[in-house]
């Protein structure tokens, strides 16, 4: 059963740092903050935990935003808004910067094996 396919929004460098700038925005309203927070103290840096409960309140919140510029308020409008994203990025500094900051909201800071301790020489 295919539905017809949803008009893509096709938004400009300038509104996708507009919308970029509004979704960063939303994560540090006090009450998504918090949800942020809970979701990624639930997940205690497990990455499959963190895809299980900090992934859906991440789109959650960016839904919120980018609604309001036409993505359907699915996780699809979310992974359209990235794909758009991720275009703009090689063109627009700015955009990559911004998407970089996101992105550093959304996964947890990898730790790094030490130096030289992790694979013994032979």
């Amino acid at each position: 059963m295919a539905s017809a396919p949803a008009q893509q929004p096709t938004l400009t460098v300038e509104q996708t740092r507009v919308v970029l700038s509004e979704v960063i925005q939303a994560f540090s309203v006090p009450e998504n903050a918090v949800r942020m927070e809970e979701a990624r103290e639930s997940a205690c840096n497990d990455m499959g935990k963190m895809l299980q409960l900090v992934l859906p309140v991440a789109t959650q919140i960016q839904q919120e935003v980018i609604k309001a510029y036409g993505f359907n308020n699915e996780g699809e409008g979310v992974l359209k808004f990235a794909r758009l994203v991720k275009m703009y990025e090689t063109q627009d500094p700015e955009i990559a910067a911004m998407s970089a900051k996101l992105k550093s909201l959304l996964l947890p800071p990898l730790s790094t094996p030490p130096i030289g301790g992790a694979i013994p020489a032979s």
